[in-house]
């Protein structure tokens, strides 16, 4: 059996020295693979995300237990600025684009990392891989010249995707994408999101929250986290009308078994 391209092995995070997040938290991405990780208000679907991007520490949390493995070695201990250089991007909870900036320099933000290591930072190589992004979002090719914060959520969540890309990732890190989105948008970001696992060499983990528009247009497998943080696996994701509650995730999980 081929190595993970990620391992999450029972990782425990307390916030502020005292409050316990997250225990015994455990999952893998496999190479090429899109993972939903499921779970109510609360269970730490973000916690973990930002444990396996190294962006507790601006939130006074830690990974106290357990270990965090990228291609094989540990990363727990890396900084943020580490996991980008080895290709973990994340793209945060609220798109959070910079809207006085336009959509395209949005999006060449993201390729401001490139430089520091030497891969694709020549001018040519940033404007192909800018009309690749705009190939698979056309509507952000339409709105290029548009400033973000005056674009639609749906085109924000995009740009946040592109921008994301723009760094050249191995591996993204969606943050709630559907959130405050309507069905029909969502339908179009997660069709997108599994063209592009299947047309480039990346592997995605995708966060959705409980009741989302999960279907399996996108995800492959799922995790399911609940309060405890135990994590339970999936190799088919549950659609929205198997989740009614977080008992009824679990009862679905089992019968895929």
């Amino acid at each position: 059996m081929a190595s993970p391209l990620l391992s999450v092995n029972g990782i425990e995070v307390i916030y502020h020295h005292v409050i316990l997040v997250l225990k015994g938290v455990s999952l893998t991405v496999p190479e090429r693979g899109i993972v939903a990780l499921l779970g109510a208000n609360g269970a730490g679907k973000t916690t973990t995300l930002r444990a396996i991007s190294n962006l507790l520490r601006d939130e006074r949390g830690e990974v106290t237990k357990g270990s965090i493995e990228l291609r094989g070695e540990a990363v727990q201990s890396m900084t943020a600025y580490d996991l980008v250089q080895r290709g973990v991007v994340q793209v945060m909870e609220g798109r959070r684009c910079f809207a006085h900036l336009t959509v395209e320099e949005n999006l060449l933000t993201g390729a401001y990392s490139r430089g520091a290591t030497g891969r694709g930072k020549s001018r040519g190589e940033i404007d192909a891989d800018l009309d690749k992004v705009y190939a698979f979002f056309p509507r952000l090719k339409q709105r290029q010249q548009s400033q973000a914060g005056y674009t639609s959520g749906g085109e924000q969540q995009m740009t946040a995707i592109g921008r994301a890309l723009m760094a050249r990732p191995s591996m993204i890190l969606l943050d709630e994408p559907s959130m405050g989105l309507a069905p029909q948008v969502v339908e179009e970001i997660f069709s997108i999101v599994s063209d592009l696992n299947k047309t480039t060499t990346k592997a995605y983990d995708v966060v959705f929250p409980m009741l989302a528009g999960v279907g399996d247009t996108a995800a492959r497998a799922a995790f399911v986290i609940d309060k405890s943080g135990v994590v339970q696996y999936s190799e088919q994701t549950p659609t929205p009308k198997d989740l009614p509650n977080f008992e009824a995730v679990k009862a679905v999980l089992a019968k895929l078994k």
